[in-house]
C-alpha cells in the first residue's frame, strides 16, 4: 500500500513529531518542515532547558508542551525532540505523524562535533537561550552530549525498532488508524526524496 509523505487528520491538519537519537537532525528537519508547511515549531529543548541549564520539573515540562499544542491546535504543529520520561510522550500521543530519524551514527556523529565546536565557540545558538556549551561538560562530564550521542544510539534505536513493530506505518501489529511511525534511515537519500514529497504534498494544497 502507497502513503502519503504525512498522514494529517480529517481536518487536513498536521501534528508532527520528530524523534531520534542526539545529533540525528530532528531540529533541522523540523525547521525545514515548518517552512515547507508554514506550521509553528518548537524543539522539546527549549521548552525544557532553562537558561543555566536549569532544568524544567515535569509538571511544568508538560503544562508547557500543552500549552504549546493547545495554542497551535487550528494551525497543526512541529515538535522535535523526545524527553519520554520527562512527560514527553503525550506528543507522540497526540500526533498525527511520527517521524523516525534514524541515519548511521558515522554519518550524524561527525555533524554533532561539528556543532557542538560551533556552539563553544560561539558561532552557533545554543539548544536553548542562556545554555551555552562549555569544554567541561562536553569533555570531562558524564554529561557530555558526545558521549550520549554515542552510548544512545543502539538504545535509541531498540526502542523506536520496537514502536515500528507496534504502530509503524504499513507494518505495526495496531489497527491501521493507529499507525503513524515512520522510519526514515540512510545516508541522506532517502530523507531528500521524503522531502520532496512532503513540498510536492504542500504545493498540491495550495493549489487546492
Amino acid at each position: 500500500m502507497t502513503y502519503p509523505p504525512l498522514l494529517g487528520d480529517s481536518h487536513g491538519q498536521y501534528r508532527i513529531h520528530i524523534v531520534g537519537n542526539s545529533g540525528s537532525g530532528k531540529t533541522t528537519l523540523g525547521k525545514d518542515l515548518s517552512s515547507i508547511l508554514g506550521i509553528p515549531h518548537v524543539s522539546l529543548d527549549q521548552l525544557f532547558w532553562q537558561s543555566g541549564w536549569a532544568t524544567t520539573p515535569p509538571d511544568e515540562f508538560r503544562a508547557k508542551i500543552e500549552t504549546f499544542m493547545s495554542e497551535k491546535k487550528e494551525t497543526g504543529w512541529i515538535i522535535d525532540g523526545e524527553y519520554t520520561r520527562r512527560g514527553g510522550s503525550i506528543v507522540s500521543e497526540h500526533a498525527t505523524d511520527v517521524i523516525w530519524l534514524d541515519p548511521p551514527l558515522l554519518l550524524y556523529f561527525p555533524r554533532i562535533v561539528i556543532r557542538t565546536f560551533l556552539r563553544l565557540f560561539r558561532l552557533r545558538a545554543p539548544c536553548s537561550p542562556g545554555c551555552p556549551e562549555r569544554f567541561r561538560e562536553v569533555f570531562f562530564s558524564k554529561d557530555s552530549i558526545l558521549w550520549w550521542c554515542l552510548s544512545q544510539h543502539w538504545a535509541n534505536a531498540r526502542k523506536w525498532r520496537a514502536q515500528m513493530a507496534i504502530i509503524g506505518l504499513g507494518v505495526g501489529a495496531a489497527p491501521p488508524e493507529q499507525q503513524k511511525l515512520r522510519r526514515i534511515g540512510g545516508w541522506g537519500g532517502q530523507l531528500k526524496a521524503w522531502l520532496q514529497d512532503v513540498k510536492k504534498l504542500a504545493l498540491a494544497r495550495k493549489r487546492a
